[in-house]
């Protein structure tokens, strides 16, 4: 015998009402529940993992549960992809980082001689209320803060073209469906500096900041150095350069365990990337 029932909010502990009149189940029986949506996906099973191993199985849990949200809220998209330190060894985490592909096609850009700021062009601004709801009924039933991120079809591919981070991210990931091979990359100087002042606030805010956000900072230095040097972005390149540039062990940085002696090796190495991204958008800008 089977019945479907509803958990219900108690005072104490929450409860599951059953019906006095029933021909099973009497009172002091230990019974299973599951949850009645996991008969109906069974697709949501199946992941593609992309630099990853040994994931907690409940990650894997939450992932699903995370796929099951967006499957009930959202139509007609393309991929979930989920990536960032959710998937680090442990639970040392703030958020998750969730990136949706969409199908919808972007609206075409008017040329221009100065480039229009390409952040603008790669998110799907139009959805933030959508992304809201999302991020809103997935705290409700899981308790955990999503950070979801809309792109189209297109633009993801530009994205995974002209930057470094997101070409990173996507070395250590989860998706839902089989990912296509990344694009041939293509160096954007301007759209690189613009990205290169991310960086500049552990100059100005060295005393005020954590070390886990010094890391991230420090991060996407390094990643936008090994982009234009051609060298293979991958987090153990990233941590390799920093020892070797910056003189500074990963977990000191993460523990913030940073002397101020470190700003002036950091402030070196930042201005001198700077003046030779500046300098090749300029050739590159008279060139267009």
């Amino acid at each position: 015998m089977e019945l479907i029932a509803k958990i219900s909010k108690g005072s104490k502990m929450d409860q599951v009402y059953l019906p006095k009149n029933r021909a099973s189940f009497d009172i002091g029986e230990y019974v299973i529940i599951k949850p009645l949506e996991e008969k109906s996906s069974p697709y949501e099973k199946k992941l593609y993992f992309y630099g990853v191993e040994d994931v907690n199985p409940i990650k894997i849990e939450i992932i699903n549960k995370i796929i099951s949200v967006i499957n009930k809220n959202l139509e007609n998209y393309e991929n979930i992809i989920i990536t960032g330190s959710f998937l680090d060894e442990g639970f040392n985490f703030n958020d998750i980082d969730v990136i949706i592909i969409t199908q919808e096609k972007p609206k075409k850009a008017q040329k221009s001689k100065q480039e229009q700021k390409i952040v603008n062009f790669l998110t799907n601004l139009p959805k933030r209320g959508q992304i809201k709801e999302i991020e809103k009924i997935i705290k409700e039933k899981l308790k955990i803060e999503t950070h979801i991120i809309f792109f189209n079809k297109n633009s993801f591919s530009e994205a995974l073209k002209i930057d470094p981070i997101w070409r990173l991210m996507l070395n250590n990931c989860i998706s839902k469906k089989r990912l296509p091979p990344i694009t041939i990359k293509e160096i954007k100087y301007k759209y690189l500096d613009a990205q290169l002042i991310k960086s500049k606030i552990l100059i100005e805010n060295f005393d005020y900041l954590t070390g886990k956000e010094k890391y991230k900072l420090i991060r996407n230095l390094m990643a936008i150095y090994l982009f234009i040097k051609n060298k293979i972005l991958s987090e153990n390149n990233i941590e390799k350069e920093i020892r070797k540039n910056l003189y500074m062990e990963i977990e000191d940085i993460k523990k913030n365990l940073i002397k101020e002696d470190f700003v002036k090796k950091y402030k070196n190495f930042y201005y001198q990337l700077e003046k030779e991204i500046i300098k090749n958008a300029s050739k590159q800008e008279q060139a267009d």
